[in-house]
């Protein structure tokens, strides 16, 4: 259970004025996909296809895709059954919440390595193949909201991706039809950075308070589940 505290810290801490109680429910309803025995999905849940990124990996190159799918595995020490279960409780998390919002795409996050290495890796998504790793450096935070919210551990709600780059902020484009989008981060008890996530819809304005609310509750709940993860010390 997600004491109603922590939820409050979190809207306090992100400046979201949303209404607390739509919150709880859908942390409520979030945190009891999380206590329910699920099948494992049939589909591969290590492997997933990336676009072929373009000069420097400034951008991707949306409709190719690399002839070598990225490979989650290799964090994991291989494709081993405490690791699938772990993402499959990610992908439950997934369904569950798109199920409430409705996003074009919605993706979880983890933060690896430290330092200059140190990147967000895509565990678990929704929607069209996209990059599986956004480097936690300040260079790339100017050109990603992703990375600039895994850096800060502040969160971004863009209600028109147009307007917010025609005044400066920092996006990286993965899908031209992308209009809206909420970047949120996830923290541990201490504040740290865990990962994030992030939503995104083809609708200016999409993410309503509403929908804003169970983007939060998957941000809270996720943090548990992400500290969890069985990663190989070695990367």
């Amino acid at each position: 259970m997600i004491a109603a505290q922590v939820l409050k810290a979190y809207l306090r801490e992100q400046s979201l004025e949303l209404d607390q109680t739509e919150v709880q429910v859908a942390a409520i309803t979030l945190a009891s996909v999380l206590m329910a025995q699920k099948p494992i999905p049939a589909r591969d849940l290590f492997r997933f296809p990336v676009p072929v990124l373009g000069e420097n990996g400034a951008c991707s190159l949306v409709d190719e895709l690399s002839d070598e799918p990225y490979d989650l595995s290799v964090w994991f020490g291989g494709d081993t059954d405490e690791a699938r279960a772990a993402l499959a409780e990610l992908v439950a998390l997934i369904d569950s919440t798109n199920r409430q919002i409705g996003a074009d795409w919605l993706g979880i996050y983890v933060v690896r390595g430290e330092g200059e290495s140190a990147r967000l890796v895509k565990m678990a998504y929704h929607g069209r193949p996209s990059r599986a790793e956004f480097p936690l450096t300040e260079a790339f935070a100017d050109v990603s909201n992703n990375s600039r919210v895994g850096l800060s551990g502040w969160g971004v709600v863009i209600e028109d991706v147009a307007e917010w780059r025609a005044l400066g902020g920092s996006y990286y484009q993965c899908d031209p039809t992308v209009r809206s989008e909420v970047c949120l981060p996830v923290l541990d008890d201490t504040g740290r950075v865990l990962g994030i996530i992030d939503a995104e819809a083809s609708e200016r304005g999409f993410f309503d308070p509403a929908r804003q609310a169970w983007l939060v509750a998957l941000a809270v709940v996720l943090a548990k589940p992400l500290a969890s993860l069985p990663f190989v010390e070695a990367e």
